[in-house]
């Protein structure tokens, strides 16, 4: 798609949902915005690639046209895009394709349900799917969702609380809740009714029916009227102009920027080690929001290469990881070597249907880190991350290679 048909279609200053479309009618690519005219306008800068990525540029060359889905709010334009990207799983929307990380808002099923945050690997570990009535996410990115959370808190009381309602407490936390209870702010018996629908609330607001709601909390303010229970009807009204209104302030920020917690940044590297071709291992190696996870790290021992040919190797050895897909992928992979290496595993990646941001560490005659080459802002966002989980590749490919070696040379 050009900047120039892109300039046909009209967009509205006002947040939402777009969509990219490519050739067969499907959903390349699904993002929110703050203003959908300038965000998407965006796209077709000069500098695209440096900004976002290669990937991306490909994807706006690939798409024929954008559509898009007004809403009355960035937070709803927020909840909306996780909704779709979960039903479509657009391509290019490499972020949220692996959730184990991720966080997601769970309504437990219980009298008096709850709504916990839970990643997505702890999903099935901490609760079993009768605790569960329903899940939404992958949210993305950590600090979004908090603000998101306070901002539907203050709408819908939801509560949070560790342990189930009811269940057996320690002196202390009774007292505590006692009083909460005095205070309006811990469930009773004799409010379970209004609770639940007020869990209802939060579960249509986070399925993007928001409509709904509006016209429940409409007819209910009503009925409350016209039964002179002026107080209670009031009480509705103002969670109706809060809905109307939404105070999402924290939302609107830089589209561009990544919104992620550091811990849920996974990156994979891998290197090659050898002796002029001889006992040649391959390594992948894990470093999550900054540590390392020695568990998830992997070795290959080449197959298809008997000489000293590095990219072949390093090809191989992608191409036999991604044959795992129950093991889950990172945000970024990081090669050792420089454009070349880069490349060889883009490659592996687009013929495998998977879109995962590549960079390459090039070395000195030291074998020192001296420049790093890859998009710029994921360069500059995890530096320290990307040059750590390559040392760790290099160190564990020799420690590898010399245990081959020395075995070898004993045989």
């Amino acid at each position: 798609m050009t900047k120039e048909t892109f300039k046909e279609k009209t967009f509205p200053d006002a947040p939402g949902v777009y969509f990219f479309i490519g050739a067969r009618k499907e959903i390349l690519y699904i993002g929110k915005a703050t203003s959908l005219a300038t965000r998407v306008l965006s796209y077709f800068s000069n500098d695209l690639t440096e900004k976002r990525s290669e990937l991306i540029s490909t994807m706006v060359r690939e798409a024929v046209t954008v559509e898009f889905q007004q809403t009355d709010s960035v937070l709803e334009a927020y909840i909306l895009e996780t909704n779709l990207i979960r039903t479509h799983k657009p391509r290019y929307n490499t972020i949220a394709k692996d959730d184990k990380s991720f966080n997601h808002l769970i309504i437990t099923d219980e009298d008096f349900p709850r709504a916990l945050v839970v990643r997505g690997k702890d999903l099935a570990t901490r609760f079993s799917e009768n605790e569960v009535a329903y899940t939404f996410g992958p949210f993305t990115s950590g600090t979004l969702f908090r603000e998101a959370l306070k901002i539907v808190k203050k709408i819908f009381q939801f509560y949070d609380t560790e342990k189930p309602i009811g269940a057996k407490t320690s002196k202390v936390t009774r007292g505590i809740i006692d009083f909460n209870k005095q205070i309006g702010l811990y469930p009773s018996e004799d409010k379970k009714d209004e609770y639940r629908k007020m869990i209802r609330y939060l579960r249509l607001f986070f399925e993007g029916k928001k409509a709904t709601v509006v016209r429940e909390l409409t007819k209910d303010m009503q009925a409350l009227a016209k039964q002179e229970r002026f107080e209670e009807a009031a009480q509705i009204k103002r969670k109706l102009f809060a809905l109307a209104h939404i105070q999402d302030v924290a939302l609107i920020r830089d589209d561009f920027r990544t919104y992620r917690d550091a811990k849920s940044i996974r990156i994979e590297a891998y290197d090659v080690a050898h002796l002029s071709g001889q006992e040649m291992v391959g390594v992948m190696t894990v470093v999550e929001g900054g540590e390392r996870h020695t568990a998830e790290y992997r070795s290959f021992t080449i197959r298809s290469v008997s000489s000293a040919h590095e990219v072949k190797a390093l090809t191989e050895v992608l191409e036999r990881r991604l044959a795992h897909t129950e093991w889950q992928y990172p945000q970024i992979i990081v090669v050792d070597g420089n454009g070349v290496q880069a490349r060889a595993a883009e490659a592996v990646l687009h013929a495998a249907g998977v879109v995962i941001p590549v960079v390459a560490v090039v070395k000195d005659e030291h074998h020192r880190p001296k420049r790093i080459i890859g998009p710029r802002k994921l360069v500059h966002e995890h530096e320290q991350d990307i040059i750590s989980a390559n040392a760790e590749a290099h160190r564990f490919s020799l420690s590898l290679h010399r245990k081959k070696r020395t075995k070898r040379l004993l045989a």
